[in-house]
């Protein structure tokens, strides 16, 4: 089977997932639909392939649908944020805490494979340190898929079903209601920013780089609107389908062992942040859609996503995950090759 064969059928299934969750009227379909189809089509041994290209372009999408969505009001709330920001650092530990010897003792993973399997940071910075430092790639890539897999379906199934809260609105305006030189110029801060960012090597460049550009775009008021919603829903399916893709040519040994090892870590760590989540909210220190998201952890690009469905302060609840991010990508392996001696 070619690898052309294999992405036509890969998107073929994502968007069966997209029309099944659509006609069950189940939220987000353009970002679960695509996520269980690939599940389930690995899980009946079907071999699928990703397109990290063309996902790494869609995730541009959504940094300048953050960048656009700050405002000069966020930084005039930075003085009410600075505590809660400052919880990210402890609740990072206490993952890492949780995480390492549920890893290492209840499931024998080598303490590369443990460590890194731990860490809530970007995916594909976690399997690079966790590779250099002799882990399991296959291991850690499955651990952290079943994380993003978890957060990103829970959440949305409390928004919906729980909470009642509508994810159903339009993340945009429709593209024949923008101005065109807008759209032109976001496509242009999306490129731009990204490769900007890529040749300084900025992590998660192709969300941070467009993120960043389209916020000065914003402030100085070049940019007045969010990218379209048809480009919004783009990049939810390549986010979607990208993740379920991890799952491709899964055993049953790594079903048992990798799978179940990333459904338990996910469990602990949604306990965690939850209670970290609810000690925000009852002190005043977030507000209430905000603290689930900003606590929550999964993806940097999955918890955009929901922030923007949901109705949620984009630019709070990413600048929380921005901290979590850098903390783990900075500390992590000065901590582990201490630990490692």
């Amino acid at each position: 089977m070619s690898n052309y064969f294999r992405l036509a059928l890969t998107i073929a299934i994502s968007l069966v997932g997209v029309a099944v969750f659509s006609l069950a009227h189940l939220p987000l379909p353009w970002l679960l639909g695509p996520l269980a189809g690939c599940l389930a089509a690995s899980l009946f041994g079907i071999r699928l392939k990703g397109a990290p290209k063309t996902s790494n372009l869609m995730r541009t999408i959504l940094g300048v649908a953050v960048g656009t969505s700050i405002t000069p009001e966020l930084f005039h709330r930075l003085d009410e944020m600075l505590i809660s920001l400052a919880l990210m650092p402890l609740l990072t530990l206490i993952i890492g805490l949780v995480g390492y010897p549920f890893f290492r003792r209840v499931f024998g993973f080598d303490h590369a494979t443990a460590y890194y399997s731990a860490m809530p940071g970007g995916l594909q910075d976690m399997l690079v340190f966790g590779e250099e430092a002799g882990g399991d790639v296959r291991a850690m890539s499955l651990i952290h898929a079943t994380r993003v897999l978890v957060i990103v379906t829970l959440l949305p199934m409390l928004f919906a079903y729980v909470l009642h809260i509508d994810l159903s609105r339009a993340p945009g305006l429709p593209i024949a209601e923008l101005p065109l030189h807008e759209v032109l110029l976001m496509a242009a801060v999306g490129i731009v920013g990204w490769q900007g960012a890529k040749k300084i090597g900025l992590f998660g460049a192709s969300i941070l780089g467009p993120m960043i550009l389209a916020t000065v775009f914003s402030l100085s008021g070049l940019i007045e609107h969010r990218p379209p919603a048809q480009a919004i829903y783009a990049a939810q399916f390549f986010i979607g389908f990208t993740v379920g893709v991890k799952y491709s040519g899964i055993t049953w040994k790594e079903l048992r062992i990798d799978v179940v090892a990333g459904l338990g870590y996910s469990v602990l760590i949604f306990i965690v942040s939850s209670l970290f989540a609810g000690a925000a909210i009852a002190l005043g220190l977030v507000p209430f859609l905000e603290g689930l998201l900003a606590f929550s952890p999964g993806g940097q690009a999955e918890m955009a996503v929901l922030a923007l469905v949901a109705g949620a302060d984009v630019g709070f609840v990413v600048a929380h995950h921005i901290i979590r991010i850098v903390l783990v990508i900075m500390l992590s392996p000065i901590v582990e090759r201490r630990m490692k001696r």
